[in-house]
């Protein structure tokens, strides 16, 4: 296959995975445009780090097919590895090398010719050049986390596999940190990146949200918020949580979720949910209002009816 210029970054379809009797993957089916950030959601142990692997040749999948960047993830997975920059959750690197050291090395493992060259644009593109000579153990967080974006551009990929890059970070470098990967994408670079954060999913082109293996809505935020339909009403006042624990037994209420002072409360059915909202406030100084749902909203949605419909994980 022509790997210059393929349509999609990832192209798979009908994915399947199984650890034992687990079923890890469960015919996931994607696809990520080049330059574009896909975001991927979903709870701890739903599937999100064995799909990334699957689609990059580490893994190999029991049935499904796909290319990355124009490979296949089956038969050729040895050129997926040289085009690919991949960041695990956990930082990697040495921390008793330098920041300079720790990227000398990772440019020997590539077998990069002009390992210097490459070491001091890769230092100066993430704003690394005062710290070269530190100690990597001696980093806060958000330092690491650019060692570790710096290491993994070093080839100069043309796609990026990020594994809960921000876990653990600071909201200012978490900022910065995603400025930096809307830079990448507008320089044509494909990014799929797992997250937990909503803000971050707000920051992304297109969102994929997989619980128990299984892929549940992609698309935009706004596709994939219009995909469930929900309605959300937000209340206003004293003793919101005895609020909330009543309305959680009234018809037409799928979920109650407090945000600050206010009450959100969100149904599929959006007459009942009403009826049920204006019963429980009647007679009180509550405010009421309809909202629009949000992403927060879906996801918790997505989340709880994901373990009604697949059972709690083994």
């Amino acid at each position: 296959m022509n790997a210059d210029s393929p349509a999609y970054a990832i192209d798979v379809h009908n994915l399947n995975k199984h650890f034992g009797d687990k079923h890890v993957v469960n015919d996931v089916t994607l696809q990520v445009a080049r330059g574009e950030i896909f975001g991927f959601l979903g709870p701890n142990g739903s599937g999100k780090t064995t799909s990334i692997r699957l689609m990059c040749g580490l893994l190999t999948p029991d049935s499904g097919t796909g290319t990355c960047l124009g490979y296949d993830i089956q038969r050729e997975s040895a050129q997926i590895k040289r085009s690919v920059g991949y960041m695990t959750q956990r930082f990697s690197y040495w921390e008793d090398l330098t920041i300079r050291e720790n990227l000398d090395f990772v440019a020997r493992m590539y077998q990069m010719r002009n390992r210097r060259e490459a070491v001091d644009r890769s230092l100066e593109s993430l704003g690394l050049q005062s710290r070269a000579n530190q100690l990597t153990g001696s980093l806060s967080g958000g330092w690491k986390q650019r060692l570790a974006l710096a290491a993994c551009m070093l080839h100069e990929p043309k796609l990026l596999l990020l594994d809960e890059p921000t876990a653990g970070v600071d909201p200012a470098a978490r900022r910065d940190f995603w400025e930096e990967l809307h830079r990448l994408a507008a320089r044509g670079i494909s990014v799929l990146v797992s997250t937990h954060y909503m803000d971050e999913a707000e920051r992304c082109h297109k969102l994929g949200y997989i619980a128990y293996g299984k892929l549940l809505a992609q698309g935009t935020a706004n596709e994939v918020i219009a995909s469930q339909d929900l309605a959300t009403w937000s209340i206003y006042g004293e003793r919101l949580s005895d609020l909330s624990e009543r309305l959680r037994t009234m018809p037409g209420v799928d979920q109650t979720v407090v945000f600050g002072s206010a009450l959100h409360v969100s149904g599929s059915d959006h007459e009942a949910l009403e009826k049920a909202i204006r019963q429980a406030t009647a007679g009180t100084t509550l405010r009421i209002e309809p909202i629009s749902t949000g992403l927060e909203e879906v996801f918790i949605y997505l989340m709880s009816h994901s373990k009604d419909n697949f059972g709690a994980p083994s």
